[in-house]
């Protein structure tokens, strides 16, 4: 990415919905440092002996993922995707779609932090330009964090309701937490 790219307004910080006048963080200060560190280690694999920067919480993950949508990243799309989904996924398709996009901003509606021990939901609109003016692409999302147990490393992954999946109710959950499926994410698909 150029420097003058990092010195703009990140994606995630404009709101054509707020009247509301704050001083927006720019791409460097804000999801750049996400990006870089996810799309970093898949170039770097020692990478992976490090934290990095990772998403506090599902809103902040969700707000990386519209700016990743935004600069056309969709590598980024699908590495914070539920990894059971990830080799499911249409990467040209993501990438079409964000290319074809003209994305206009992000309104965050609601974030519900907490929804059982380890799923969160957001609720955002992500607005484009079309010929017939301003449109939102409006979606509550799932996401479920995930412990690795090889090195307790603890990650917020989007959890893809468009994916299908062949999961019986009573199998041991995609996400890894030794639940059956139908107590854990398949709550939230």
């Amino acid at each position: 990415m150029s420097t003058s790219a990092a010195l703009q307004t990140c994606p995630c910080q404009i709101n054509p919905a707020s009247e509301t006048a704050t001083a927006p963080l720019l791409y460097k200060d804000c999801c750049q440092p996400y990006h870089d560190s996810v799309l970093n280690k898949e170039v770097n694999k020692e990478a992976d002996k490090t934290d990095g920067v990772q998403a506090e919480t599902a809103e902040r993950l969700m707000r990386t993922r519209y700016s990743a949508f935004v600069l056309i990243k969709p590598e980024y799309i699908v590495k914070t995707t539920l990894p059971a989904q990830q080799s499911l996924l249409d990467v040209i398709a993501i990438e079409s779609w964000a290319t074809e996009t003209d994305w206009a901003g992000l309104e965050v509606v609601k974030h519900r932090a907490k929804l059982g021990k380890r799923h969160a939901q957001v609720e955002f609109k992500a607005y484009f330009k079309t010929p017939n003016g301003l449109q939102a692409h409006h979606e509550l999302s799932a996401f479920v964090k995930v412990v690795n147990k090889a090195n307790h490393d603890t990650r917020w992954y989007f959890l893809d309701p468009t994916v299908p999946m062949s999961v019986a109710q009573k199998q041991p959950c995609i996400c890894g937490s030794g639940e059956k499926f139908k107590r854990c994410c398949g709550l939230y698909s």
